[in-house]
Formats: C-alpha cells, sequence, structure tokens
C-alpha cells in the first residue's frame, strides 16, 4: 500500500508563524517528544518519501509503530492550528462561548453564563451566524428556566421563540439560496458558458426561480450577497456581461457594508472582484479591469483573506487572469514576464492549486507562449491538459486545448501528426454536445490547409476560411472561441505575413 500524504501535506501546508506556534505550544507539553523529530524531518522534504524517512530514524524506538506516531502528529498540528486561529474568525469565537457557557451552565453559574450568551448572541446576530444563534437560543431558554427557578420573570419566554422562529426561517431561505448556487455554480464549472440548449434552458429555470426572480424574497444579508451572486453567475454563464456587472457590482456594495460579513465571506468578495474584472475585460475597459486585478492583490493576507486556501485563489487570479488581461490586449510581451518571474517563484502553490485554477493556468501560459512563438514549450503545457482524461471539469478549456493544439503543430509544420490531431478534436467537441459549429469548420479548413504542398495555394484557402469564420462570429454564441483564441488575427497573419502579435492589438482598438 503507498504511505499516505496527508501529513506531509499538512506540514508543508504551514506558514513559517504556524510552525512557529506549533513548537512553541508544543513545547510545554511534557514527556519524550519524537513528534518534533518527525516533524522536523518531514518538512525538509521536498517530496515525501517515507523509505528515506524509516531508513533515517531506523535506530530509534518510535519508528516501529510510526502510524500511530504520524497519526499523533497530525492531531497535534490541527490542535495547534485551532489554538493559533481560534480568535481570528466569528465563527471559532463563537464555538468558544458556546462552550463556556456550557461549562459555566454545568457548574451552576448561571448568572455568568448569561453574560457569556448576550456577548455571544450579539456577535452572531452581526455576522449573521444562523447556525449558532440556534444553538446560542437553546441555551438562552435554558437559563430562562433557571431564571424563573430563582424568582426572576424578566424575560418572556415567548420573545424567544418568537425569535427563534424569525432565525430558523433565515436559515432555511439561507439554505434555498445556496442549493441553488450549488446548481448555477455546478454548471459553470463545467463548462464555463452554455454551451447548448438544454444548458440554457436550465440557467433560465434557475433565474425564474421565485427567490432570484421576486422581490425581498432574500431575509438576511448573506442570503441577498447569494442572490445576486447566483444572478451574476447565471448572466456570465450566458455571456450577458452588462447585466453580469450590475449583479456583481451589487454583490461588492453589499459585502463592503457590511465589512463583518465581508470578512466571513471572503472568497464571495474575491471572486466578486473577478468576475466584475470580466466584465470590464468584455467591454474593452481593460483599465478598471486592472484596477479589479490590483483590488484582488491588495487583499492578499489581509484578515479573512490569508488562508492558505484563498491565498492560492488570488495568486491564480493574479499570475493566470493578469496574463489573459494582457493577452486579450495583445500584450503578450507583458504576459510572458508575468509568466516567466510568477510561474518559478509560485510553482509550489501553483502544484497545491485546485485541478481548475491548474488548467487555467496551464492553457494561459500555452497560449502566451504560442503568440511568443516558443511552440515547444507552449506544448508542453498545453500537454498537461490534454493528457488528463477529465470529463466533467471546464470542458471549455479541454475543447479550446485541442485547437490551440493544433495551431500549435501547424507552427511546428507537423502535418503527419495535424490529421490525427483533427479527427481527436472533432469526436472530442462532439462529445461534448456543443451546438458551436465555429470549432468545427476550424478545424476542417486546417486540415485542408495542411494537406496543400504549394504555399502560394494557402492564401485563398486561409481567405475562405476567414469569411466562413466572419459569417459564424455573426452570432453571439459563437463569438465565445476569441475568448480563448485569437483564430481571426492567426489568420490574417496567414495572409498579410503580420506578425500575430500586432494584429492582436489591432483587433482591440478596432
Amino acid at each position: 500500500m503507498k504511505p499516505s500524504n496527508e501529513l506531509f501535506d499538512l506540514i508543508k501546508s504551514l506558514t513559517k508563524s504556524e510552525k512557529r506556534f506549533f513548537k512553541l505550544s508544543s513545547s510545554i507539553q511534557a514527556g519524550e517528544k519524537n513528534y518534533f523529530k518527525l516533524f522536523d524531518y518531514i518538512d525538509s522534504q521536498s517530496d515525501y518519501d517515507e523509505k528515506k524517512l524509516k531508513e533515517h530514524f531506523k535506530k530509534e524506538r518510535f519508528i516501529k509503530h510510526l502510524p500511530s506516531e504520524k497519526n499523533h502528529l497530525y492531531k497535534l498540528i490541527l490542535k495547534s492550528l485551532r489554538q493559533f486561529y481560534g480568535e481570528q474568525s466569528a465563527s471559532s469565537i463563537l464555538k468558544q462561548e458556546i462552550k463556556n457557557i456550557e461549562l459555566l451552565y454545568n457548574k451552576a453559574l448561571h448568572k455568568e453564563a448569561t453574560k457569556f450568551l448576550k456577548r455571544a448572541k450579539k456577535l452572531a446576530i452581526e455576522h449573521e451566524e444562523f447556525y449558532f444563534l440556534i444553538e446560542l437560543i437553546s441555551w438562552e431558554k435554558v437559563l430562562t428556566e433557571e431564571s424563573y427557578e430563582s424568582g426572576d420573570f424578566d424575560v418572556d419566554l415567548n420573545n424567544i421563540i418568537k425569535e427563534e422562529s424569525e432565525i430558523i426561517d433565515k436559515l432555511r431561505n439561507l439554505a434555498e439560496y445556496h442549493i441553488l448556487y450549488s446548481k448555477i455554480n455546478a454548471l459553470f464549472r463545467s463548462d464555463g458558458f452554455t454551451k447548448n440548449e438544454e444548458e440554457r434552458r436550465m440557467v433560465n429555470e434557475i433565474e425564474n426561480h421565485h427567490l432570484i426572480k421576486g422581490k425581498n424574497t432574500a431575509l438576511s444579508k448573506r442570503a441577498t450577497s447569494i442572490c445576486y451572486y447566483i444572478q451574476g453567475l447565471c448572466a456570465s454563464t450566458n455571456r450577458d456581461f452588462e447585466l453580469s456587472y450590475t449583479k456583481f457590482n451589487r454583490v461588492r456594495l453589499i459585502l463592503d457594508n457590511n465589512p463583518k460579513i465581508k470578512i466571513d465571506l471572503g472568497q464571495r468578495y474575491v471572486l466578486t472582484l473577478f468576475h466584475l474584472m470580466q466584465c470590464y475585460v468584455y467591454d474593452n475597459d481593460f483599465e478598471m479591469a486592472q484596477e479589479m486585478i490590483d483590488q484582488i492583490k491588495s487583499l492578499k493576507g489581509k484578515k479573512g483573506f490569508n488562508s492558505l486556501h484563498l491565498t492560492l485563489r488570488i495568486n491564480n487570479i493574479l499570475l493566470t487572469d493578469q496574463m489573459n488581461l494582457y493577452n486579450f490586449q495583445g500584450e503578450f510581451d507583458k504576459s510572458l514576464e508575468v509568466f516567466e518571474r510568477g510561474y518559478y517563484q509560485n510553482k509550489l502553490l501553483i502544484e497545491r492549486s485546485s485541478k481548475e485554477q491548474k488548467i487555467k493556468f496551464y492553457f494561459s501560459a500555452a497560449y502566451t507562449l504560442f503568440a511568443t512563438s516558443d511552440f515547444k514549450t507552449a506544448l508542453q503545457f498545453l500537454n498537461l491538459i490534454l493528457n488528463d482524461n477529465e470529463q466533467q471539469l471546464r470542458q471549455d478549456i479541454y475543447s479550446f486545448s485541442r485547437i490551440l493544439n493544433l495551431l500549435l503543430h501547424f507552427e511546428l509544420t507537423n502535418y503527419d501528426y495535424l490529421e490525427y490531431s483533427s479527427n481527436s478534436a472533432i469526436r472530442y467537441l462532439n462529445k461534448t454536445k456543443r451546438d458551436h459549429q465555429i470549432e468545427k469548420v476550424f478545424i476542417k479548413q486546417i486540415k485542408k490547409i495542411a494537406k496543400t504542398v504549394d504555399q502560394l495555394e494557402t492564401i485563398p484557402i486561409y481567405e475562405e476560411t476567414l469569411d466562413q469564420i466572419n459569417i459564424l462570429l455573426k452570432s453571439e454564441n459563437e463569438n465565445v472561441i476569441l475568448d480563448y483564441i485569437d483564430i481571426v488575427s492567426w489568420l490574417k497573419s496567414k495572409i498579410t505575413r503580420e506578425p500575430f502579435i500586432t494584429l492582436v492589438k489591432k483587433g482591440v482598438k478596432t
């Protein structure tokens, strides 16, 4: 059985501050500390190698029961992290306060417990932490009964029951929004945009749900923010970026006006700025698109945005989407600088990123290298996508990777390979049930050009291809390919012999 990497991954995820705190908090404990030796050795490894670990500690007695030692260390690190972040989020503070209320109640210190309860309720209300509010109200009922036994009837139990009912309604309301969000998010994560009539119907159903379409249906600030976020994601998936901008801007305003909730919803805030950036790009407002990236950068390391999870996401935007923004403007040299600087500095973070974040980066890197004529290196990055058998995630990227693959092999004059690669791309596109025609037309024409021996004879085919593509591009649904690969500028570069980069820049200005 392959040794588990879970402990290695946890240790490697720790910041310097977290490691220091772990060492300090653990050093207080009495007894032998074999886990320190284990911690330091695993931390020194670049890749987990249990064979080397066992060889290194072969004279130590603890190595005979390594699985239990690893498990013990894993739990100690988690305990240390709980202590380290104990007062950094509302939810962690509320967990402690509820435990304090329970302890004080069990000690028959009811007045003291009530003080903790009032303080915790105030915090839970400010942060709209409805799950914790339900538990706190349950304790409030218990403590109210105790006060009745002491002859104190100042608190009306009916008011508490009414408040509990209102909180349950808000909790149920928020849960319903989360279900709708899960549906549109799954569609967005699957394809990036609606690729056929069935998916457009699914988005339409979500848009017309009474909680999304109706007025004043959200019962809390959290629910309001996710309602507008769902509307924005629906619009973005349907490529209605004007509406998408309006909805995501509402999300940003709600969260900016409620800073405590904004800290709790750090990921939603970052993704809201990301979607606004996308809207500005499609409006050719590159200055404001850059402003959104700069705002995301300014959040890095701040309270609510300093988890490794969000750090990875922010880093991905600062690398991948900064490259994409430059690429869209035809500023491929600037994009290449971002790639060369960011890739080697963030290689470990890229490896730790989600699969979606990784394939987005690989595609952006491949397109940047393609535009700057480093075709072989571009192919290396593209193969990281093409060699993956993913069937669910971001089919838009997997599909357009096959188009970029054809262009790369064409530029490398691998004409013999193009026939096989073209047929493979067509089969893949057919499987994805896309109702777009532009990719298939383009592939068909590329095959025709590759078979043409006389270079002079290729010019009419390029021109024919460009005419066919321009006709299809009159449909908004077909335009989506240009968000990934500027095939129009590539075709023009073959006809006019002007550099691809120059023509991309010209296309942006027009």
